[in-house]
């Protein structure tokens, strides 16, 4: 049970979760657009395409664990590897394990999905990895996140689950909309990230925007970020683009937003644990949005 627990935490489990939310979410949104029954032959697809994307999941947060050992010691000392948990050997056989499961099992899936596994892997290691480590350096490492997140997970996960052969390949404007949605937002979570972690990253000189515009300034771009989003979902379904419940899809965009605000007015930036709570809570309005899209497809129009 300690291993397990070491494990769990090894794996980042709000990444765990916003990886197979998104697998779950593309999936019934392919459904409910091409208006599909489930079958036994979709189910094993479905099984296959989310046991690969939780391996490269864990490949690529264990993979920039494993090079941040001295700087995780001062910014997140739980983890596995900073608290000694687990030692630098067992660390690199999981990396390694899972991101050679993710690109078998992703081959036998299906093309799309090994390409969408071999490109996040390989975006993965080139964040991390000396000499490359493209988190050293703010813009790229944004732009790392944003691209295996808002484009390449959405896209490739929708042309899998379609069926997609070759291209050009129809694309419905519900994905478009998920995937700008994702990739806009997507900019809220790469940028205030790396507030929680000022401490350790300025004493090892990894250069973040928290480092080089302050974490106030930090926060309030986060929040407008994350506004424009859901101004941008309601305005969306008031112009009708796309097959959705537009009361349901523009009211729950809008609680949110207001919630949002409504959170982040209580937030002390001076403190530690109450910027990584925020932080939490950012990523869990992330989750709610690929459930959002689903039932947003599946209610009646």
């Amino acid at each position: 049970m300690s291993y397990l627990s070491s494990f769990w935490k090894f794996s980042r489990p709000h990444t765990i979760l916003g990886t197979s939310l998104s697998v779950f979410a593309l999936y019934f949104i392919v459904l409910a657009t091409n208006q599909n029954p489930i079958s036994v032959d979709h189910l094993k697809e479905l099984l296959g395409a989310w046991t690969a994307c939780l391996c490269g999941n864990i490949y690529i947060v264990g993979l920039n664990q494993l090079y941040d050992v001295e700087i995780d010691q001062v910014n997140k000392p739980d983890l596995p590897l900073a608290s000694g948990q687990f030692s630098l050997k067992q660390g690199q056989w999981i990396v390694g394990l899972t991101g050679f499961l993710a690109i078998v099992i992703a081959s036998l899936v299906g093309f799309w999905l090994w390409l969408t596994v071999g490109i996040s892997l390989l975006i993965g290691t080139a964040y991390s990895v000396p000499p490359i480590r493209l988190k050293r350096f703010p813009l790229l490492a944004a732009f790392c996140i944003l691209t295996v997140r808002g484009i390449i997970v959405n896209l490739g996960l929708f042309l899998q689950f379609n069926g997609a052969v070759t291209l050009p390949v129809l694309i419905p404007p519900v994905v478009w909309i998920l995937t700008f949605f994702v990739l806009i937002f997507t900019i809220a979570i790469a940028v205030f990230k790396d507030v929680p972690d000022l401490e350790g990253d300025k004493k090892y000189q990894i250069q973040t925007f928290t480092l080089i515009w302050g974490p106030s300034v930090i926060f309030n771009l986060t929040r407008w970020v994350i506004t424009v989003c859901y101004l941008g979902m309601a305005l969306v379904g008031i112009l009708g683009l796309g097959l959705i419940n537009v009361p349901f899809f523009v009211g729950f965009h809008l609680v949110l937003l207001s919630l949002l605000w409504w959170r982040s007015r209580g937030v002390d930036l001076t403190q530690k644990s109450a910027i990584a709570d925020f932080y939490q809570f950012i990523w869990k309005l992330f989750f709610l949005e690929y459930i959002l899209f689903p039932l947003a497809c599946f209610l009646p129009v």
